[in-house]
């Protein structure tokens, strides 16, 4: 009796589980993102290249072709078994084999994967046709985040940082999700043109990464030291999304991808403002920077790169160094954190952030050297950063 009431309340348990989960998910009442996963999905997602269409269609074909081998091959077996069962009289034959059989039995399966291997081969081959691209971006896996540069087409030099949006990094820790693009919405976006062909080059920085993007039908992986690389062409405008898809460690849930595709004229408009942009950005990393002009544009830079580790109070959470108080942070030799900045720390646990201007790493270490308690005085200068990089 014992026995049966401690299953009963474990059943018990696991039910209030399961029934809270669902209360739960009911209350964010969370809808289907258009371009992204879909509530209580089990499909692909809806197909915008030619790609992504012919997979799709490869997967029902090979799906209907492999359940009529199962249902022919098993109602054959079970009506073999039961026709000539031994409760009826039916004895064993005694024959050893049949010419006619083994020859059934290797031609039409030798068939079969030829009916497979043709469609399947050209959707593969098609998949590796990177040539004769409108624009090729290169895509950088960091942990985690995603680094695009521009390297040919229009918007030729274009480059930028891609991380989880702030807000979103808040729900998850708070664990208060809100919206459809939970953990997938991001700060900058990745944009290109509808109906060109983009090839994307895939790389890493520390660890294997993954770019996939299922609406496009890609998915490539991003090695440390290796260059890769998969294209697609969008065929309609809108927000497609993704995610990094090989555990990259333990914010691999916060590394999404976000592509927006807008119109011909809307991506040459976008491209005009990014490069605008990319001008009054362009630093002199000889401007000597007074502190408090440094201190303001390092808390731009810890904002958007820096507090989803960090935290806006600089303490230490889990195995997140504390940058309040840090001895590395308060020494006078300024050349030490320029060092882990440049060169990242604790095996990437602290990644490089070479990606940074000198401007940028000069000025969020001035920040952390001057925020909080750190009241050290210290300016790092852009030269400083230059010289630590030869």
């Amino acid at each position: 009796m014992k026995s049966i009431s401690k299953t009963l309340v474990s059943l018990l348990g696991k039910a209030g589980i399961w029934a809270g989960a669902w209360v739960a998910t009911a209350a964010y009442a969370v809808k289907d993102l258009p371009g992204g996963p879909a509530v209580n999905q089990l499909d692909f997602h809806p197909a915008v290249t030619k790609i992504a269409e012919e997979q799709h269609w490869l997967h029902v074909m090979m799906m209907i072709l492999c359940t009529v081998i199962f249902v022919a091959v098993f109602s054959v077996m079970f009506y073999s078994i039961w026709k000539h069962r031994k409760s009826v009289g039916h004895k064993p034959a005694t024959f050893h084999e049949s010419m006619t059989v083994e020859v059934i039995w290797t031609i039409v399966p030798f068939i079969i994967v030829i009916l497979m291997a043709l469609p399947a081969t050209k959707v593969l081959v098609a998949q590796k046709d990177t040539t004769n691209a409108d624009l090729t971006i290169k895509a950088t896996g960091y942990q985690w985040k995603w680094g695009y540069d521009y390297i040919k087409g229009e918007g030729e030099g274009i480059g930028f940082i891609s991380t989880l949006d702030n807000a979103q990094r808040e729900m998850s820790n708070t664990g208060k999700p809100s919206g459809d693009d939970y953990l997938l919405k991001v700060d900058n976006p990745m944009v290109v043109p509808v109906g060109k062909k983009i090839r994307i080059i895939t790389t890493a920085n520390d660890v294997i990464h993954a770019f996939a993007v299922p609406a496009f039908g890609i998915k490539q992986d991003a090695i440390p030291g290796f260059v890769r690389d998969t294209w697609f062409r969008a065929e309609k405008t809108g927000d497609f999304y993704g995610q990094c898809q090989e555990l990259c460690g333990k914010e691999h849930a916060y590394m999404p991808i976000h592509v927006k595709v807008l119109s011909t004229e809307d991506y040459s408009k976008w491209v005009d403002a990014e490069k605008k942009k990319l001008a009054a950005k362009a630093d002199d990393p000889n401007k000597v920077w007074a502190l408090d002009d440094s201190m303001k544009r390092g808390e731009k830079v810890f904002a958007a790169n820096c507090v989803a580790c960090h935290q806006a109070a600089g303490k230490a959470v889990g195995s997140i160094k504390a940058l309040d108080g840090s001895a590395l942070v308060l020494d006078a030799d300024k050349s030490k954190q320029i060092a882990v900045l440049l060169n990242g720390q604790n095996n990437q646990a602290m990644p490089a952030w070479k990606q940074l201007s000198d401007t940028e790493i000069a000025a969020v270490i001035t920040y952390t050297k001057n925020n909080w308690s750190n009241k050290t005085g210290q300016v790092v200068q852009p030269a400083e950063v230059l010289a630590a990089r030869k």
